[in-house]
């Protein structure tokens, strides 16, 4: 049986640039996003970062609580827009497409772990994984044979039909673990994704994300775990909003 992480599914509006090895998957340029509050208050939570992550590469983003790595991670999402700036995703500027094309990229090349689970508390943990296959038209067998494996991969196997609620912090992550990597996605983006597991369960996928780098996908992951920030090819430090870029052995 092939590897769970090679074989994709459909093409996303984001790859009508037909894949250049040399071209950046992601390239920012002077992106920064403003928060407004009441009255004149703004929140600078990104200020002028500029970066390239290529294609098929594993960075980490490390940072102070609130220096802006949710932030980063969620405009790298198309869940938020920049303020100012520029955001390319496979050669094509994400000011360009509409609300129902970045769905679609989200859909087709993301895979997104984030600290609020996202979970879908009237479905079971089984079909939570399997909602996005659904969305996208993969077939019933392919479908119950990739939520199958994606479940045993995270440990999963045995709470197939439990419903969110009454998972712990922990087991929820890994839902929203499974529920990404069944995707098989080109891009997976991970905020904090080992901070409600115990240290067995964040090797297990910490392991499981050096799989889908194996096998081609770019992941990034923002964690104040060094020794995740180390697993990666290239480290990222955040600091109010700023970025600094420097090899992992500098960390």
């Amino acid at each position: 049986m092939k590897p769970w992480w090679r074989k994709r599914d459909g093409q996303s509006p984001a790859e009508d640039v037909a894949a250049d090895p040399i071209l950046p998957v992601i390239r920012l340029e002077r992106v920064s996003k403003i928060f407004k509050g009441d009255g004149d208050e703004e929140t600078h939570a990104l200020a002028g970062i500029t970066v390239d992550i290529a294609r098929g590469e594993y960075v980490s983003v490390s940072g102070p609580s609130g220096c802006g790595k949710s932030t980063f991670l969620s405009v790298l999402a198309l869940l938020d827009t920049p303020s100012t700036g520029r955001y390319w995703l496979n050669g094509r500027a994400t000011d360009r497409l509409s609300p129902a094309e970045k769905a679609r990229v989200r859909n087709l090349d993301v895979g997104l772990i984030f600290q609020s689970f996202n979970l879908l508390a009237d479905m079971t943990v089984y079909e939570n994984v399997e909602y996005p296959l659904t969305l996208r038209g993969v077939p019933a067998a392919e479908r119950k044979a990739r939520v199958d494996a994606a479940l045993d991969r995270a440990g999963l196997a045995a709470r197939a039909k439990q419903r969110p609620g009454s998972l712990s912090g922990g087991h929820q992550q890994l839902v929203a673990v499974a529920r990404a990597i069944t995707g098989r996605p080109a891009i997976l983006l991970a905020d904090e994704p080992t901070g409600n597991l115990d240290s067995k369960s964040g090797e297990a996928l910490m392991q499981m994300f050096g799989e889908l780098y194996a096998g081609g996908a770019t992941v990034c992951l923002a964690t104040h775990d060094p020794r995740w920030v180390t697993q990666a090819q290239r480290h990222l430090y955040l600091f109010d909003g700023r970025l600094v870029d420097h090899p992992v052995s500098d960390v």
